[in-house]
């Protein structure tokens, strides 16, 4: 039986980018980025496992960061021998870990606020900097549990974007949204139980930016300051107004600073 593939929007010519998009989205995050990019890079952005126009995870085993990796092979594969890598959120998690996989291909890593709160977990139990998370997760699966799709991802949004935003979103995009907050078991499960260790990062010897939004979450920010503790040429970048979606609600900041980064590294 063939492999699932990863539905992928490309374009542009050039060095290859591969854009790794957060949770409850899709590889369409990156558009005006893709948009920004195409005239001197090759720029590859996959839907994951059960996002976008990507297939459903096809097996009852809990998913893991290493199983969203593999099924990304085939884009790492046409982005050729040498690529860069940009992730958001899960994305950038996800991407932390194909950097450790294949560190000789990856020439250069782009993270806003990767979420592998295994991090924090390693350092001891609740109560701790993930209790956030951990009780956003809690509440929206106790909603799916209770057959409220709707709750669950305003418990998820919410957590993420502050007090009200669920409200606030479009009618229209929520139940995009809201069906793909029924993956929220599997993704925390991959994030809260991913073994591998703080001390395995500082392997990674290639440039790397990691922003974060002054804004957002002490679970994001404490897995933010963990890494650059021990990523030997990693650079911060701030954004004081910015929150963890960021890269989606005020792309052009981010994007012209991701921009700017690849053009000195990639």
């Amino acid at each position: 039986m063939a492999s699932p593939q990863p539905h992928t929007r490309e374009a542009g010519t050039g060095p290859a980018v591969v854009c790794l998009h957060s949770n409850a989205s899709h590889g369409g995050q990156w558009r005006a980025l893709m948009a920004r990019l195409a005239t001197s890079h090759r720029v590859l952005a996959p839907d994951a496992y059960g996002s976008g126009s990507s297939p459903d995870w096809p097996s009852d085993r809990t998913i893991t960061l290493a199983d969203e990796v593999a099924f990304l092979d085939p884009v790492f594969a046409r982005a050729g021998d040498g690529f860069s890598l940009v992730g958001h959120s899960f994305g950038a998690a996800v991407a932390l870990i194909a950097a450790l996989q294949q560190p000789q291909r990856v020439r250069a890593l782009v993270l806003y606020e990767p979420t592998l709160f295994s991090l924090i977990e390693a350092d001891g139990p609740a109560p701790n900097e993930a209790d956030g998370i951990r009780n956003a997760v809690t509440a929206a699966v106790a909603a799916l549990d209770a057959g409220d799709k709707s709750l669950a991802a305003k418990c998820f949004i919410d957590y993420w974007m502050g007090s009200g935003s669920w409200d606030a979103t479009p009618p229209e995009r929520q139940p995009a949204i809201a069906n793909a907050t029924v993956n929220v078991r599997r993704w925390a499960h991959a994030l809260m139980t991913e073994p591998t260790p703080l001390a395995r990062f500082a392997s990674l010897d290639m440039p790397v930016l990691c922003m974060t939004g002054g804004r957002s979450t002490a679970s994001a920010h404490g897995v933010a300051r963990r890494l650059l503790s021990v990523l030997p040429r990693a650079e911060h970048q701030v954004f004081e107004k910015l929150g963890h979606m960021g890269p989606i609600t005020h792309p052009e900041p981010v994007n012209e600073a991701i921009e700017a980064f690849l053009q000195r590294h990639a």
